[in-house]
């Protein structure tokens, strides 16, 4: 059955009246929550985009009452016995406590605008969004479905990267969902990559050169601008805007009688 949308709540907005406003980090205006989560979390004053969490980007985008999660019950093993400051169980944990979440990704299937969709949606909340071997399965399963149910697929990245505390296991996970986009490709099924904020690279990027880097790299407006990206959305016309590609992407395929 077609579930809800669950409802987001940090420990922090549960607090109390006294966490009823937000200062937006980029013009300093403090917000009334309630006018903000209205305005899809995009601030009145200068247009900042705040960072959501995966319920409340699939709520955005689905229509109503059309989101069924699949393998929500996957959780991360610890195959290195990983300890830094915390061990890697720890870790997990208490990023399942913070976001009501059991991994950095969700997947499931719903609809935008009437069209069927395979999606999963990253939380840079769980561990910086990094994709793990949880994650890598969950993007592979969805493009599995929906090459299976011949539907398109749509990714929304919120990441630094591949998760530290899996080693081998997280990089891994590269070569695993980049086969199953490419077979997706293959087969002449639709993929819409959204990247939201933060997915980047830059620092690595950097360290890995010896370079300093042109300023706002990788910043959606430079990805733009140089051809790596399609278009800048901004948030309230992103779900008409990925409807309107669907509908181009899936369109039936005119027969002409000679």
């Amino acid at each position: 059955m077609p579930m809800k949308f669950p409802t987001f709540r940090s420990r922090r907005e549960a607090a109390g009246p006294e966490n009823m406003w937000t200062r937006c980090p980029s013009c300093e205006e403090q917000l009334f929550n309630k006018q903000l989560e209205k305005a899809m979390h995009v601030c009145p004053s200068c247009g900042h985009h705040f960072r959501l969490p995966a319920t409340v980007r699939l709520s955005q985008l689905l229509d109503e009452g059309t989101w069924m999660e699949r393998d929500g019950g996957l959780v991360s093993e610890d195959p290195l016995g990983f300890v830094d400051q915390k061990a890697y169980p720890d870790r997990v944990a208490a990023a399942q406590l913070s976001t009501g979440l059991r991994d950095a990704a969700v997947w499931g299937t719903g609809r935008i605008e009437g069209t069927p969709v395979a999606i999963v949606v990253m939380d840079f909340a769980f561990m910086g969004g990094s994709m793990g071997a949880v994650v890598g399965e969950k993007v592979a399963r969805a493009a599995e479905a929906a090459l299976d149910e011949r539907i398109p697929l749509v990714i929304v990245s919120a990441s630094g990267g591949a998760r530290m505390q899996e080693g081998t296991f997280a990089l891994m996970q590269l070569a695993k969902t980049m086969a199953t986009l490419e077979r997706l490709r293959l087969n002449d099924v639709p993929y819409i990559s959204i990247m939201s904020d933060p997915t980047t690279g830059a620092r690595v990027g950097a360290g890995t050169i010896g370079q300093e880097l042109p300023p706002g790299f990788q910043r959606a407006e430079f990805l733009f601008q140089h051809g790596f990206v399609d278009r800048v959305v901004a948030r309230p016309d992103l779900r008409h805007e990925v409807a309107q590609l669907l509908r181009y992407l899936v369109r039936p395929v005119e027969v002409i009688h000679g």
